[in-house]
C-alpha cells in the first residue's frame, strides 16, 4: 500500500504539473473531471444501503450544475456560481414536492444533494478562481505544496510518534502528534516557498496563512472521514491505487482552497 501511494503519485504528478502550468481550459477541465468523480464518490458514500436511495434526477442535477459551477469559475463569474447554487436549491425543492408523498426519505436525500453541491463544486471552484488570477500558477503550486506537506508530515509523524488520539470517534488512526507534525510541515514548506517566490509577503500574515491552511486541511480531512465512518467505508473510491478515491485526495484541499483565495485576494495585497 505504501509503495502504491508513491507510484501513483509519481505517475500522476507530471500530468498535474503540466495542466497547472497550462492553466485556462486545461486546468478547469481537470478540476471539472475531479468534480464529477468526487460527486459520484460522495453520493456513493452518503446514499449507502442505510442512507436512502439516490434518485437519477438528483444525480443529474448535481453533475450538470457542478460542471456549470466550474465553468463559471473559469469565466471568472462568481455571480453565476451563486445563481447555480440557488437554482440547485430551487430544482431540488421542486423535485422534493413531487416525491414527498411516495418517498419517506426525500427531504433527507435532498439535503444530502444540496450539501454535496456546496461541499464539492463550490469549494473546487476556488481553485479555478485562484489559477485565473494574477500569479495564479504560482499560487496553485504554493497551496498544493503546503497541503501536501501537511499530509505527509501528519502521516509520518503520526505513524512513528503518534500516541494520543486526535478524534477517535471519527478517525481512530489520526493522532495529536501527527496533527502537530503536519502543521510544522505546513509552516516549513510554506516558509521555503515564500522565501523563493513571494519574499515580499510579511512574515506575520504568512505564518498565519500556513497554519490556517494546515488547520483547514485537517478539518477537511476529518469532515470527509465523518461520512465514511457513518457509512462504514474505508475509502471514497478505488480509482487511485494506494490513495483510494478522488475525494480522499482532495478532502483537505477542498477546505483549504477558499481560505487561500481569501488570503490572496484580501490580505496579500
Amino acid at each position: 500500500m505504501h509503495l502504491k501511494r508513491w507510484i501513483t503519485a509519481m505517475v500522476a504528478l507530471p500530468f498535474l504539473i503540466f495542466l497547472i502550468y497550462k492553466g485556462g481550459i486545461a486546468f478547469a477541465g481537470l478540476v471539472g473531471v475531479a468534480c464529477v468523480f468526487a460527486l459520484c464518490e460522495y453520493f456513493r458514500i452518503v446514499f449507502n444501503p442505510k442512507g436512502g436511495t439516490l434518485s437519477g434526477f438528483i444525480l443529474l442535477i448535481a453533475l450538470t450544475l457542478g460542471l456549470v459551477t466550474i465553468w463559471a469559475a473559469y469565466e471568472n463569474a462568481p455571480d453565476i456560481i451563486l445563481c447555480v447554487l440557488a437554482f440547485n436549491l430551487m430544482l431540488s425543492g421542486f423535485f422534493s414536492l413531487t416525491q414527498f408523498k411516495s418517498d419517506a426519505f426525500i427531504l433527507e436525500n435532498i439535503t444530502k444533494q444540496i450539501q454535496g453541491m456546496t461541499y464539492i463544486p463550490l469549494l473546487l471552484s476556488f481553485l479555478v478562481l485562484i489559477r485565473n488570477s494574477s500569479d495564479g500558477m504560482a499560487w496553485i503550486f504554493f497551496l498544493l505544496c503546503i497541503v501536501f506537506a501537511g499530509d505527509v508530515g501528519a502521516y509520518y509523524v503520526g505513524s512513528y510518534r503518534g500516541r494520543h488520539k486526535l478524534c477517535p470517534s471519527v478517525s481512530p488512526g489520526k493522532t495529536i502528534e501527527g496533527s502537530v507534525g503536519g502543521l510544522a510541515a505546513n509552516v516549513l514548506i510554506g516558509s521555503v516557498f515564500k522565501l523563493l517566490f513571494f519574499p515580499m509577503f510579511p512574515w506575520g500574515i504568512s505564518i498565519l496563512f500556513f497554519l490556517g491552511i494546515g488547520v483547514s486541511g485537517q478539518v477537511g480531512d476529518l469532515f470527509e472521514s465523518e461520512f465514511k465512518r457513518f457509512s462504514g467505508v474505508k475509502d471514497s473510491g478505488v480509482i487511485l491505487p494506494g490513495h483510494g478515491g478522488i475525494l480522499d485526495r482532495i478532502d483537505a484541499l477542498l477546505f483549504a482552497a477558499p481560505l487561500a483565495y481569501f488570503f490572496k485576494t484580501y490580505l496579500f495585497v
